[in-house]
C-alpha cells in the first residue's frame, strides 16, 4: 500500500523524532540538544518537547527534559504483541543461569540494535540494559551478526547512515574496516567484540535463524574483559550459544 504525503501528520512525525533522540547516552537533554539531534529547528523542537511534557510523556525542570515512565506504554504495547520476546526469554533465562553470565537477544532497527529480551547475572556495562534499550549496530557483536546477514550493499548503506564514533580506543570507525569485520563474521558465523562498545566489556554473538532460514535476531553473551580474551570467549561460550540458536530455530517464524 502506498501512503500519500497528504495523509501524513507532520506534527506526529516530528514528535516521534524528538522521542527517538533520547537514548541511554542522552537521557537528559535541553531544547538545543534535542534540536541538534533531531535535525529540527529550535522552535519546533521546543513545541514538541512542551507537548510531550503536557501530555505526561516527559518531565521538564525548566532547562532539561527527560522522558517519563509514561512513554514506556508505547514500547510495552509493541513488545507485548511480538511473539519473539516471549519465545526467547525462558531459553535466555536458562542459558544465563547455566553459564552465570548475562545474555541478550536483539533485533536490527535501521542502524541500531534494539534489545527485546535480557537475562542479567551482573552489570557488565555502565548503562542499564533492558528490553527497549538501543545501541549502534556498527560496533556491537549482535549488530555485526545481523549486518552480516544482509547483502553487502545494504549493510554499507546502513553504515553510511550511522555516525561511526570511537566509543573506546578499540572501536573500529572506518567503513572499510567495519565491512571487513562483517565479512569475517559472515564467514565464521559469529562475532566477537573486544571492548569496542565500552572499555572492560567483551561479548560474543550468534545469529538466530528462523525455520525458513532467515536471520531474525541475534543472541549474545557479555562479560568483563578481565575474565577472558576473545579466544576464551569462543572456546568457552560459542558451543553453548550455537546450541541455543539450534534449539530456537524450530520455534522462530
Amino acid at each position: 500500500m502506498t501512503i500519500s504525503e497528504r495523509d501524513i501528520m507532520g506534527g506526529l512525525a516530528k514528535g516521534l523524532l524528538v522521542i527517538e533522540t533520547f537514548t541511554a547516552e542522552r537521557p537528559r537533554q535541553s531544547i538545543a540538544e534535542v534540536a541538534a539531534a533531531s535535525g529540527l529547528d529550535r522552535a519546533t523542537a521546543r513545541r514538541c518537547l512542551l507537548t510531550l511534557a503536557h501530555q505526561g510523556y516527559a518531565d521538564y525542570d525548566g532547562k532539561f527534559f527527560t522522558l517519563s515512565p509514561r512513554v514506556l506504554r508505547l514500547g510495552t504495547a509493541c513488545l507485548a504483541t511480538m511473539p519473539l520476546p516471549q519465545i526467547v526469554q525462558p531459553v535466555l533465562d536458562a542459558l544465563s543461569d547455566r553459564l552465570g553470565e548475562s545474555t541478550s537477544v536483539s533485533i536490527l532497527d535501521g542502524a541500531e540494535i534494539v534489545y527485546i529480551a535480557r537475562a542479567a547475572q551482573r552489570k557488565v556495562m555502565s548503562i542499564a540494559l533492558m528490553p527497549g534499550s538501543r545501541l549502534p549496530a556498527y560496533c556491537t557483536s549482535m549488530g555485526r551478526v545481523m549486518l552480516a546477514a544482509l547483502p553487502e550493499a545494504e549493510a554499507r548503506t546502513i553504515l553510511a547512515r550511522s555516525p561511526l564514533i570511537a566509543r573506546t580506543p578499540h572501536t573500529r570507525t572506518g567503513p572499510d574496516a567495519i565491512m571487513a569485520e562483517i565479512v569475517r563474521v559472515r564467514a565464521q558465523g559469529h562475532a566477537v567484540n573486544d571492548q569496542e562498545v565500552e572499555l572492560g566489556l567483551c561479548s560474543i554473538a550468534v545469529p538466530l535463524v528462523n525455520a525458513r532460514g532467515r536471520v531474525v535476531a541475534a543472541l549474545n553473551l557479555g562479560l568483563a574483559a578481565a575474565q577472558g580474551d576473545a579466544a576464551h570467549l569462543v572456546q568457552r561460550f560459542l558451543p553453548e550459544l550455537l546450541a541455543v540458536a539450534t534449539e530456537l530455530r524450530g520455534l522462530l517464524r
